[in-house]
């Protein structure tokens, strides 16, 4: 089921081919390990796109695309997994990595007024941007693990819950034959 889920719901290698935005990765799309659909592809897929999510800059589904590239993994998942942080949630997320950061850095949160103005960041993240990295770091890093893991898991999971059915089936139809 996962997988026909999956294949359901991601776009296909021709249409991710032809993104605009992928279009510089060129021949390194044609591998076919990048559209692969099984546990380890899934897990470590998600641990790139949770982990990229956290990376604070612009055309992260970029970074993350770069990143299932190099270790062979699902590109699709790892690029739709990037969405975890979008417009709605990325003020919420890099808030708390900048709270975390500050705490793991032991220094006083400064209060800030975020502002998309190109004068905030240059006079304000500089002031702020040891501490955001540093829980943007540890914050990718944990989503990643916990993604790879509960991944792994939840495959697994589903795959000994197929095979309970079927065997259940097979009994089913031998006492009644």
């Amino acid at each position: 089921m996962p997988r026909k889920l999956l294949k359901r719901i991601l776009p296909a290698a021709h249409q991710v081919r032809s993104d605009k935005n992928l279009r510089i990765f060129g021949r390194l799309l044609k591998n076919p390990n990048l559209w692969h659909l099984n546990r380890n592809s899934v897990a470590a897929a998600a641990a790139v796109g949770l982990f990229m999510a956290f990376v604070p800059v612009p055309f992260q589904m970029v970074l993350a695309a770069a990143g299932a590239i190099t270790i062979g993994c699902n590109l699709p998942v790892a690029v739709a997994m990037v969405w975890i942080t979008n417009p709605v949630t990325m003020p919420p997320i890099f808030y708390f990595a900048y709270k975390l950061g500050a705490w793991l850095l032991s220094l006083k949160p400064h209060p800030i007024q975020f502002e998309m103005t190109f004068d905030w960041l240059l006079n304000k993240l500089g002031a702020i941007w040891e501490p955001f990295l540093l829980g943007c770091f540890v914050l990718g890093v944990l989503w990643a693990a916990v993604g790879y893991v509960a991944v792994r898991i939840v495959w697994r999971v589903h795959v000994v819950h197929g095979w309970r059915a079927r065997k259940a089936r097979r009994a089913r139809r031998q006492s009644t034959s």
